[in-house]
């Protein structure tokens, strides 16, 4: 190995530890109870004992920072799996499959997700990613929602809100309670999202 090829690898895992350093400080942030006035870039850069400049240097912008915070939650969470449920034939089976990465994804780190979906309220910039990543969520479902029989029209889009609905993390979150994991609603939200498919089936003509 060249002396030039062993500092790029130095440098590059320097930089790689630094990332790690400023997500895991983000997320500590996030955790804290003064989270909600207190998530600024200026504040994680303090958390992470790094310069403010740095953050910007591997994430961009605050935006940035919160797409790659919600991107190593969705690794925790396993969300790199979803793209299975798309492939199999049968398509209750897929939405079954989807309500099951939710809740697996949702249960990754309950706090941080709290605080995320509140600060939606109160932060623009997390409101954006937040309600992006929602869209894609409700976009899986109306895929889904169209491979079953008669899987377009209002019928179909009232399915498609009402699991939209059904796979939030608010829905998770309240129905597992304050001492459960919101990953052990999962049996809840399947029967529920079953009710729910099984009575559009019985009203489709024919």
């Amino acid at each position: 190995m060249s002396p030039r090829s062993y500092r790029l690898g130095k440098r590059e895992e320097a930089v790689g530890q630094s990332r790690r350093r400023i997500l895991d400080a983000a997320k500590e942030l996030l955790r804290a109870p003064t989270a909600y006035p207190g998530f600024t870039v200026d504040a994680v850069a303090r958390r992470a004992d790094v310069a403010r400049a740095t953050v910007y240097y591997q994430f961009g912008s605050k935006t940035g920072l919160l797409e790659a915070v919600c991107d190593d939650l969705a690794e925790a969470g396993g969300m790199p799996d979803l793209a299975r449920t798309f492939t199999g034939p049968a398509p209750d089976a897929a939405i079954r499959g989807f309500i099951t990465a939710f809740a697996r994804f949702w249960a990754a780190d309950r706090v941080v997700m709290r605080r995320l979906r509140a600060l939606t309220a109160l932060d623009p910039d997390v409101g954006a990613v937040i309600a992006t990543r929602d869209q894609r969520r409700r976009k899986g479902l109306s895929v889904l929602v169209g491979r079953l029989p008669a899987g377009t029209g209002p019928a179909a889009e009232e399915a498609v809100q009402i699991l939209y609905t059904l796979t939030s993390f608010e829905t998770f979150d309240t129905l597992a309670g304050p001492d459960r994991d919101p990953a052990d609603a999962l049996p809840v939200v399947i029967r529920l999202a079953e009710a729910v498919l099984t009575t559009r089936a019985r009203e489709l003509p024919g």
